[in-house]
């Protein structure tokens, strides 16, 4: 099965294109199974059934050097990590990414995202930590916010511990995680040690949902209008939070001193144009974007790589671009 290749022009909105055989197939499956949209149940209904199809999306998942899971203790209770050291991972002081796992932010899990972590970390030779941060509606926001920054505040004050160093911490994530990742990046900018890169596939950067590519794609291709309306909602306490810019980082005053940004956009894709608008915000602000767009692909399918080549490639992509922003990977002496 191929794909079509990225697209590596600047933030630009791109002609729609035909879907990839890869993400066709995807949406045949997905019709075929007949399942009911996640809005129609509830959020537990809906996590059971994410939790069920997510083996069937997901590609082999591959060896990596060592596997661990760890709770720590946060004001909002237990929080639980999976740490994964890639193979050739230095012993000390590795460049580390912390991965924010998708899911509208009501569902996913480590085991709905453990394919991309494992990649990451053989991919960069690093250490990536994942939490099963607090999801909504049970835990509205700013909760999964604060388990975010609980967590990366973890790995800087236990850098010597879990071997990583400090100073090369990435943050990464998708949807839902990809606003989350957005959003520690920017709450982080001028601390002692900033993330070093974000590294976003098809973030959500604005709740108000209002972009033009909510009207191209709003039903077929995946990720509905109704179903990401049905997510935002059970996330937010009001109406009012859509605005608040760690809800809609594209709504933030000024993107300056963010960490250089790589962003994967999906062509046939509701949150397309707030990913264009997101990179085209982070260049006018004097902000390093590698952006790529996979033109023929859907909303998630960094997590379907077992139909097609097109996941890997991405995540390839992102650590290329990753290794350029960290002179260290080049440089191992590199202080």
């Amino acid at each position: 099965m191929t794909t079509s290749p990225p697209d590596d022009t600047g933030p630009t909105t791109p002609e729609v294109s035909l879907l990839d055989p890869e993400a066709q197939h995807v949406l045949d499956l997905g019709r075929q199974a007949a399942a009911r949209p996640f809005e129609a149940g509830t959020p537990e209904e809906a996590r059971r059934a994410y939790a069920l199809s997510s083996p069937e999306l997901q590609g082999e998942r591959e060896p990596v050097a060592s596997l661990s899971e760890r709770t720590i203790a946060e004001p909002g209770g237990p929080l639980t990590l999976r740490i994964y050291r890639g193979h050739d991972a230095p012993a000390i002081d590795a460049p580390a990414l912390l991965y924010l796992h998708g899911g509208g932010w009501v569902i996913g899990n480590l085991e709905s995202h453990d394919e991309i972590c494992r990649w990451f970390a053989n991919m960069a030779a690093c250490i990536v930590v994942s939490p099963a941060y607090r999801l909504a509606p049970e835990h509205k926001f700013p909760a999964a916010i604060e388990d975010c920054r609980a967590v990366l505040s973890f790995m800087q004050s236990d850098a010597g511990d879990l071997g990583i160093d400090a100073k090369r911490i990435a943050i990464a994530g998708d949807s839902a995680g990809g606003n989350l990742a957005t959003v520690l990046c920017l709450m982080a900018r001028g601390s002692k040690n900033p993330p070093t890169a974000q590294l976003l596939f098809y973030p959500n950067t604005d709740a108000s949902q209002t972009a033009d590519s909510y009207r191209r794609f709003a039903d077929g291709f995946g990720l509905t209008a109704a179903t990401m309306a049905w997510f935002r909602d059970h996330y937010i306490s009001s109406v009012g939070d859509i605005d608040d810019w760690r809800v809609s980082p594209l709504k933030v005053v000024s993107l300056a001193g963010a960490p250089p940004a790589f962003l994967a956009i999906a062509g046939h894709d509701i949150l397309a144009d707030e990913g264009e608008a997101y990179a085209k915000r982070l260049q006018d602000d004097g902000v390093t974007v590698i952006l790529r767009r996979w033109p023929g692909q859907i909303h998630g399918f960094v997590s379907m790589g077992r139909h097609g080549p097109a996941a890997r490639q991405a995540v390839a992509a992102a650590v290329a671009a990753w290794r350029g922003f960290d002179p260290a990977f080049e440089n191992p002496q590199a202080d």
